[in-house]
């Protein structure tokens, strides 16, 4: 075959097209929803992103959305604007609720480097029933009293136990050791505590977000999703405004024509989501299979008591319906998922069947599955820990996490340090007191005695949870949380799990890199 040759690179006539240049840069300073209109519009135009933005208005991008999002159901564009919220003073428990959302990025006040005896707590409503909010106030109280001299003495056994290092500050030195405390008396912490955590999120997200809230068993989350909507669609609080209103107030002095151009440019009001989270509204599929459910676990566990179980279960696998039915259950008891699932078993294949189209009934055209329906990842823990531990657990978003209410009914830690400090009969003699003021709370009239009742459980009560995941997940929470600066209680729970996969998987152990929870830690290394 003869050699074809370029005639425009070897008689210079006619030059080659330039070759396309890659153009890459950050945007800034755009509205969440007209942002997420350009992005769209790549897929829809050939104009550049700047070009896209000079053309664009609110109007415009409303118009777009409510076509493209609500009508077409294109649900990935909202995938493509952003919000950043602030949720202030909201209660723990709230808070825990909040973050239960796999596509979430955010961060919450620390228990371990905050001091929380001056954050005040969380009241549900007890109407009337004078008897129960006098209760649940002296209980509370209660707690925070034992809270702030648990912090205290744990900080004085930790000095004692601890000398200071000749080249180490005596800040640094006193602040480390009251973070440790701090991880030692926050077991006292009711989940009334208020707290605050600020979230970045899509609208598509925050929009499934509100939905749930609003769909929550707790009147206070139920509100906290309602003012979540609200502050979608209202105006957003500008960190500028004071600036750029004395800027406008100078220009006016000026010019009284540019000053009120300026005024209208700088100092209109932006709202984030305006058009994407208007529609948010309680969910019905989840309301009422979350009722349903409820009596078919009464039906079949409610005559049980819950039965002993390791505080880590790595669980056989199982045909996929008697998983299904299972997990479907499991959010709605305090038993074990192995006793769950034996209940399950012996109803019989048709009672599993029926478990399974009752978690779809009520399933309407826009729904997405509930989470139970995430099945198949290999690794299925079943935990039962301590719930200022399972917050720390709760970050890990790439597992599948099916979690029970919050109950008395598991007990709860007591840190070594509570005995070594001198303060254990106090603290047993709070959880004795606690435990029977949530019971008799719980039995107080009211259509959420039970809800209000949780607000006075500390974080030092169990809490069972499924977790779900793939090996490398396993590895990775294996291998962050077992680490020496971690906090002692995750710590044990991933050494658990390392060493449940290392018993059934003994091939794959070498593949973990933990660090032996057994092994002495130096307390002054963060």
């Amino acid at each position: 075959m003869p050699e074809v040759t370029n005639s425009a690179s070897t008689n210079g006539d006619h030059a080659p097209p330039p070759a396309p240049t890659v153009e890459v840069y950050a945007v800034y300073g755009v509205e969440p929803e007209i942002q997420a209109y350009a992005m769209a519009k790549y897929s829809r135009s050939a104009l550049s992103m700047k070009e896209s933005l000079k053309e664009i208005s609110q109007q415009k991008a409303e118009k777009f959305l409510n076509t493209f999002y609500f009508q077409y159901g294109h649900r990935s564009i909202a995938d493509l604007a952003h919000v950043a919220l602030a949720i202030e003073r909201l209660s723990i428990l709230a808070a825990i609720a909040v973050a239960d959302e796999q596509r979430w990025d955010g961060q919450e006040r620390s228990t371990r480097y905050q001091d929380f005896k001056r954050s005040g707590y969380f009241a549900p409503d007890f109407g009337d029933d004078q008897q129960a909010r006098s209760l649940y106030q002296e209980t509370i109280e209660g707690l925070f009293v034992e809270y702030e001299s648990l912090s205290e003495r744990t900080f004085r056994y930790l000095l004692d136990l601890t000398p200071k290092p000749a080249e180490m500050k005596q800040e640094a030195y006193e602040r480390t050791l009251k973070a440790r405390a701090f991880d030692i008396s926050r077991y006292l912490l009711p989940l009334s505590t208020n707290t605050s955590l600020g979230e970045i999120v899509n609208a598509r997200t925050l929009e499934s977000q509100v939905s749930r809230l609003l769909s929550h068993p707790h009147k206070e989350v139920r509100y906290l999703g309602e003012l979540l909507k609200r502050a979608a669609v209202s105006p957003a609080y500008s960190a500028a405004h004071e600036t750029l209103r004395e800027l406008v107030e100078q220009i006016r002095v000026v010019s009284p024509e540019l000053g009120a151009r300026a005024g209208q440019e700088l100092l209109r009001e932006v709202r984030m989501a305006p058009t994407l989270v208007k529609y948010a509204d309680p969910n019905t599929y989840e309301i009422e299979t979350r009722r349903e459910l409820r009596q078919v676990e009464a039906e079949l566990l409610g005559d049980q008591q819950v039965a002993a179980a390791p505080t880590v279960d790595l669980l056989d696998d199982e045909p996929l319906e008697v998983e299904l039915a299972t997990t479907l259950i499991y959010e709605h008891s305090h038993h074990s998922y192995r006793q769950i699932r034996q209940a399950i078993e012996a109803a019989g294949e048709q009672t599993r069947r029926e478990i399974i189209d009752l978690g779809l009934r009520h399933r309407g055209k826009h729904d997405e599955m509930l989470r139970p329906f995430c099945a198949g990842q290999q690794f299925r823990f079943d935990i039962l820990m301590d719930v200022g531990g399972f917050r720390d657990m709760h970050r890990h978003r790439r597992c599948i996490q099916i979690g029970q209410e919050f109950t008395t009914k598991h007990g709860y830690d007591v840190p070594d340090e509570v005995n070594a400090a001198g303060a254990r009969a106090s603290y047993d003699a709070v959880m004795k007191r606690t435990t029977e003021a949530v019971g008799k709370l719980a039995q107080q009239p009211g259509r959420e005695a039970k809800e209000n009742a949780q607000y006075a459980i500390p974080l030092a009560f169990r809490k069972r949870t499924l977790f779900k995941m793939d090996f490398a997940e396993v590895v990775y929470i294996s291998e962050l949380r077992t680490g020496p600066a971690g906090h002692f209680s995750y710590r044990n729970v991933a050494y658990a799990m390392y060493e449940a996969v290392a018993k059934k998987y003994p091939a794959l152990a070498k593949h973990l890199r933990v660090t032996d929870v057994r092994e002495p830690i130096d307390l002054l290394k963060r």
